[in-house]
C-alpha cells in the first residue's frame, strides 16, 4: 500500500517540525531567517511551522531590541520551558544523582543520594523509584508533566530496550527499567551506557563548533571501572554511538581476577581496585573490592610521585593495559582522537608512560602516529550533556508526532 497524499504531507510536516526544533537545540534562540538557513527550509515553511508550534505551546517567541534602539525588533523563538520536563538519573558506584530539566534544557533541580551497597536489585529498584518520586515532589510537579526519564550507568545495556544487562553496581542482576517504571510513569524511559553519552556529547560539540568533522572519536573513562564510548559519523549525517565492552576485553590470558568474574580483563589491571591490588602486591586471584575510596588511590599516587617503586609499577601496569586496549581499538576501527575522562584523570601523569608504551606496540599506531589524546576531568558535565542531547531529541520527535496540530499548515 502506497502512502496517500495527506499522509505524505503529514510525514513531511513532522520531519520539518523536528528540523526546526533540532536547530533551536543547537543554536539557542533563533529568528526566522536563522532557522531557514539552519534547516534549509523556505521562509514560508519556517513561518508556518513556528506559528503551529507556538499555538501548540511547544515554542515561545520573544523580541530582541536592535542595538541602539533603532529599527524593528528581532522576533526570536525557543522551546517553551513548561512544555514538559525531563528527569536525568546518573548511577555511579556509590550514588544516585537526579536532575530535573525543563523542555528548554534548563536545569531546575539536582540532588544526590547515597546508594546502599547491599540489597541487590530489589533494594536498588526501590531506591530509584523513591528518588524519582522525590524529584517531582521537590518541584511540585505532576508525574504526567515528565516527558522522559533518562538513566545512565556504567556496564552493558541493551541496544534496543532500557535493560541493564550487567553493571559494576549489580553484577549480573538485570534491571528492566521499562517494566519497573511504566506502572507509575507515562514518560519515555531511556537507558544508556554512561561513557557512550560522553562520546555523544563530544561529537555534538564537534558538530556545533563548525570544525572539520572527524569520522570517529572515542571517550575512555577511568575510575572504579573502565568504560569506552565511540561516536562514528553516519553516512546520512550525525553520529552513531556505541559502547564496546572495553573494560572487560582481554588484556592478559589467565591474568588477574576481575569484578566480572573473568580473568585478565583490562579493568582487572586499570580499575582503582586493580591499582590498589598491584601496589600492595595482593595476590591476583584475590576477590576485587567493590568500591575503593578515591582517598586510597590518592595515597598510592602520592607514594608514586615520591618514587615508591611498587606504586609507580601499579600505575605503569594500569597504563599499559589501557594502551594495549586502545591499540586494538585503533587497529579494528580507524585512527581517531581519544578523550580521557573520569576521576582517574587525576592520575594521568602517572598512567601516561604505560598508555603510550601500550599504544606504540600497535602496527596501526606505528604507521599513523600517536592518536590525539585530550584529558577532560569533568566527566559529569559531559554525561549530563549527553543525556540532554539524546533525550530531548527523542522528546521532540514524540511531541511533533503526538501533539495535535493545526489543520492549516504548510509542509
Amino acid at each position: 500500500m502506497f502512502p496517500t497524499k495527506s499522509s505524505s504531507t503529514e510525514i513531511i510536516r513532522r520531519q520539518n517540525s523536528a528540523l526546526v526544533l533540532s536547530a533551536l537545540r543547537r543554536g539557542g534562540r533563533l529568528a526566522h531567517t536563522e532557522l531557514s538557513a539552519a534547516t534549509g527550509l523556505s521562509s514560508a515553511t519556517v513561518s508556518a511551522i513556528t506559528a503551529e508550534l507556538e499555538r501548540g505551546e511547544i515554542l515561545v517567541k520573544s523580541e530582541q531590541q536592535p542595538v541602539g534602539g533603532r529599527g524593528r525588533p528581532r522576533v526570536l523563538f525557543e522551546p517553551r520551558r513548561d512544555c514538559g520536563y525531563l528527569i536525568v538519573v546518573s548511577i555511579s558506584s556509590d550514588t544516585f544523582e537526579y536532575s530535573l530539566v525543563d523542555y528548554s534544557g534548563r536545569l531546575i533541580d539536582r540532588f544526590a543520594e547515597p546508594r546502599m551497597p547491599s540489597g541487590g536489585a530489589a533494594a536498588f529498584s526501590a531506591a530509584l523509584e523513591a528518588g524519582l518520586e522525590r524529584t517531582v515532589s521537590r518541584a511540585a510537579l505532576d508525574r504526567e508533566a515528565v516527558l522522559a526519564i533518562s538513566i545512565s550507568s556504567k556496564g552493558l545495556v541493551d541496544a534496543e530496550r532500557p535493560i541493564l544487562i550487567w553493571s559494576p553496581v549489580l553484577g549480573s542482576e538485570q534491571i528492566d527499567f521499562q517494566s519497573l517504571l511504566s506502572r507509575d510513569w507515562k514518560a519515555r524511559i531511556l537507558l544508556a551506557n554512561e561513557t557512550q553519552l560522553v562520546a555523544g556529547a563530544l561529537a555534538g560539540r564537534v558538530e556545533r563548533s563548525g570544525q572539520m568533522a572527524r569520522r570517529s572519536l572515542a571517550a575512555l573513562s577511568l575510575g572504579h571501572s573502565i568504560g569506552l564510548g565511540l561516536a562514528s559519523q553516519s553516512p546520512v549525517g550525525g553520529y552513531v554511538l556505541a559502547s564496546p565492552n572495553f573494560g572487560h576485553m582481554l588484556h592478559l590470558a589467565n591474568g588477574a581476577l576481575c569484578r566480572c568474574g573473568g580473568r585478565g580483563c583490562i579493568e582487572a589491571y586499570a580499575g582503582f581496585y586493580a591499582i590498589l591490588r598491584t601496589a600492595f602486591e595482593v595476590p591476583i586471584d584475590t576477590l576485587p573490592a567493590k568500591f575503593v575510596p578515591l582517598s586510597e588511590v590518592d595515597k598510592i599516587a602520592a607514594l608514586a610521585n615520591r618514587g615508591d617503586r611498587g606504586s609507580v609499577h601499579a600505575f605503569r601496569q594500569a597504563g599499559l593495559a589501557l594502551g594495549n586496549g586502545l591499540s586494538r581499538l585503533l587497529s579494528l576501527y580507524e585512527h581517531m582522537p581519544i578523550t580521557i575522562t573520569g576521576p582517574g584523570t587525576r592520575y594521568y601523569d602517572l598512567l601516561r608512560q604505560g598508555i603510550e608504551e601500550g599504544l606504540s606496540q600497535s602496527h596501526a599506531v606505528r604507521l599513523a602516529g600517536m592518536p590525539e589524546i585530550t584529558v577532560i576531568s569533568d566527566e559529569g558535565s559531559l554525561v549530563f550533556e549527553g543525556h540532554l542531547d539524546q533525550a530531548l531529541a527523542l522528546v521532540d520527535q514524540d511531541i511533533v508526532q503526538l501533539r495535535p496540530q493545526s489543520s492549516n499548515h504548510v509542509a
